[in-house]
């Protein structure tokens, strides 16, 4: 068997450093506000996606040590049912030596057996500090996973936003080019309706004026009248005259 101590102190060790590690980087995420970073981020769809991808590959190590652990716990487990096994074996020899008048040989038993025993206790204390590891790397799991979910959902939405935003914009853009074809075919409309009024107005009322002569038109008539007979009184008398010599 190894020597229990230098084994265990090398595994605490790494553990610790590569837990240590892991757990700034956790600790990080989870206590980052992620919607006050959303807010302050000039695009905040690529802000998330780097956090995504941040909590993605931290659940990654998270994972990978917990099953480490779960692993150093399963060999720790073993090493731990052997030095019991081989501490009661070595009880059993120090008994069978004392039972043939060799107390040497109980003596080298029980020294065996009680560096077992040191191993033993040793052994339990490693697998008491695995089984809160494990359980710690589990429920950052677990935590981990509810906040990857959480960016996730907000990834989802803030992409749903952002298509309704285009869409919104594009129908916008659409309904204001349509509104401005409308307006200036409702201006045409008017327009040509207004100079066909006009026309209208201006035909009647050239009709009006050809079939009724105007006031000064009549008077006009008058005078022109009145000259005529005139001329031809005076015509008349003239042609008259000659012969009322004769």
């Amino acid at each position: 068997m190894p020597d229990t101590r230098n084994y265990l102190e090398s595994n605490n060790l790494i553990r610790k450093e590569s837990f240590m590690g892991i757990f700034s980087r956790f600790k990080d995420i989870v206590s980052a506000n992620l919607n006050a970073m959303l807010d302050q981020a000039e695009d905040p769809e690529k802000m998330i996606k780097l956090m995504i991808h941040e909590m993605e590959e931290t659940l990654v190590e998270i994972k990978a040590s917990c099953a480490g652990a779960m692993a150093d716990q399963k060999k720790v487990e073993k090493l731990l049912d052997s030095a019991r096994t081989k501490a009661s074996d070595w009880q059993m020899k120090a008994e069978l030596a004392i039972d043939r008048q060799r107390e040497d040989l109980a003596r080298e038993a029980l020294m065996e057996k009680n560096r077992l025993v040191e191993a033993v206790v040793n052994f339990e204390t490693e697998m008491a500090e695995l089984d809160k590891v494990v359980t710690r790397y589990r429920d950052d799991i677990h935590v981990l996973q509810e906040k990857l979910e959480s960016a996730r959902k907000k990834h989802r939405v803030l992409v749903q936003r952002q298509i309704q935003a285009v869409k919104s914009r594009k129908s916008s853009q659409t309904v204001t080019q349509s509104n401005s074809l409308q307006a200036v075919a409702r201006f045409d409309r008017l327009e040509n309706r207004i100079e066909r009024l006009e026309a209208e107005a201006e035909l009647e009322m050239s009709t009006l004026q050809s079939k009724s002569p105007s006031l000064a038109d009549q008077f006009q008539n008058l005078i022109h009248s009145e000259k005529i007979e005139k001329e031809l009184a005076d015509l008349k008398s003239r042609r008259s005259s000659p012969k009322s010599g004769e």
